[in-house]
């Protein structure tokens, strides 16, 4: 939504703090930085300002003027104006329009990847946020935990039921898990921070809040049956460079046909001469007269303009051919990181975590009937923490993922810059008189 005026703004923002008012979900996060993300905004004022030089590519040129009164030897005076026009601008005109037209089209699809880009990088930063914040949760009731076991290690040692070997491991358990906890911390506020560069808030706004857990994992995957068929056809990078390709073949074309003639100005002409003779009689003579100004193309033919012009354009046809390569790659990568990580992390829901649960529980009970010492428990429970961080980092990856398949059907990696040149001949300046 571009914000046009005071009102616009003032409805974004009474929907923005509706929105932040509840646990921020991903989808709201993405509204959030739809409305109130400025960069997005300047993106838009760039196709506003794209769209204000079609509208003044497609204007004729204005007329000139010309304005003079001469004063010659003895009584002569001469009165005149002239009216002055570029014809080659009138005539290349539509040309002119057409490639104007073409350029907008461009721009406006590079705001649509402006803001597809903006919805993907919004939901790779709330899931970073998100698995930051319940890795913290996690390590800091693993940390509790140790730090009730250290405690209780230090009682026994003072009667003695416990050694110093015993009471030193489980200390370092628990100054391990505070380390963790201390980088886990800092992780949550880059994060965090990530998140809220990119929602565009501050201030007061800074105290949203996040759900404690990430989004489940779903029963199955998404099957596709060809990704790279999709990318060619969806995404918007490769839409952008075969606008540019046509904008560049007309533009061409263009510099081709004013390659000789770059400069061709008519010029429709009144002059009053007024003379006093010597008995004081006055005479007056009106004359009209057209006149044509032409640069002569004798040392710049516009040779180096349509070379460049037609290096451009080839340019611009590798670019697409590379950045097609590319995307076909880029979608079979995602789309395989894409069933992998969702692999992976159904594995360790199913399987890895209930086995180290189990295992837990096992060793719990032979620790109660004296059949395994601390060290061995010590071990288990840092092998349980692994393997809960390691489900988690798995279901994170498989999110992102997510995102990252949908930017490569969608937008790809980056916007391409812009190859098209300006076409405009060159002005001339040629005297007009009559």
């Amino acid at each position: 939504m571009k914000l046009s005026t005071p009102e616009d703004a003032r409805r974004a923002r009474e929907r923005v703090q509706a929105l932040l008012a509840e646990s921020l979900t991903e989808e709201a996060a993405v509204q959030v930085a739809l409305l109130n993300n400025r960069g997005l905004q300047a993106a838009y004022n760039d196709l506003g300002i794209s769209e204000a030089d079609y509208v003044q590519a497609s204007l004729p040129p204005n007329p000139a003027i010309v304005l003079n009164r001469t004063f010659g030897t003895g009584s002569f005076v001469e009165f005149g104006f002239q009216l002055v026009g570029n014809l080659l601008a009138f005539a290349t005109l539509p040309a002119k329009t057409e490639i104007a037209k073409r350029e907008f089209e461009e721009a406006r699809y590079r705001a649509i990847a402006t803001t597809l880009s903006l919805t993907i990088n919004v939901r790779r930063a709330f899931i970073r946020a998100l698995a930051a914040q319940q890795r913290l949760a996690l390590l800091e009731q693993a940390r509790e935990t140790a730090n009730a076991s250290a405690q209780m290690m230090k009682q026994l040692g003072e009667t003695g039921a416990a050694n110093k070997l015993d009471q030193a491991r489980v200390a370092a358990f628990y100054a391990d898990l505070s380390v963790q906890v201390a980088q886990a911390r800092l992780a949550v506020t880059t994060s965090r921070e990530a998140l809220t560069r990119i929602l565009g808030l501050w201030g007061s706004d800074l105290d949203y809040r996040l759900p404690s857990r990430l989004p489940v994992l779903p029963a199955a995957v998404e099957a596709l049956a060809d990704v790279e068929v999709d990318a060619m056809r969806r995404r918007v990078d490769l839409i952008i460079l075969r606008y540019e390709i046509v904008t560049l073949a007309k533009s061409a074309n263009f510099v081709n046909a004013t390659r000789y003639l770059s400069f061709l100005e008519l010029g429709l002409g009144y002059r009053n001469e007024v003379e006093t003779g010597s008995t004081g009689e006055q005479t007056s003579k009106n004359r009209y007269g057209i006149e044509l100004g032409i640069v002569i193309p004798v040392f710049d033919t516009g040779q180096a303009r349509l070379t460049a012009a037609q290096e451009i354009y080839m340019r611009a046809i590798n670019r697409l051919v590379e950045r097609s390569v590319n995307a076909r790659s880029e979608a079979r990568v995602a789309y395989s990181t894409y069933r992998a990580t969702y692999d992976i992390a159904r594995y360790y829901q199913s399987r890895i975590v209930p086995l180290r649960r189990q295992i837990s529980s096992e060793v719990l009970l032979r620790y109660n009937g004296m059949l395994s010492d601390v060290f061995e428990v010590l071990i288990d429970e840092r092998e349980r923490i692994n393997a809960s961080i390691g489900s988690l980092d798995a279901l994170r990856d498989y999110h992102l993922a997510v995102a990252d398949l949908q930017a490569a059907l969608t937008v790809g990696g980056t916007v391409p810059p812009s190859g098209v040149i300006n076409t405009t001949p060159p002005p001339q300046t040629i005297p007009l008189g009559l």
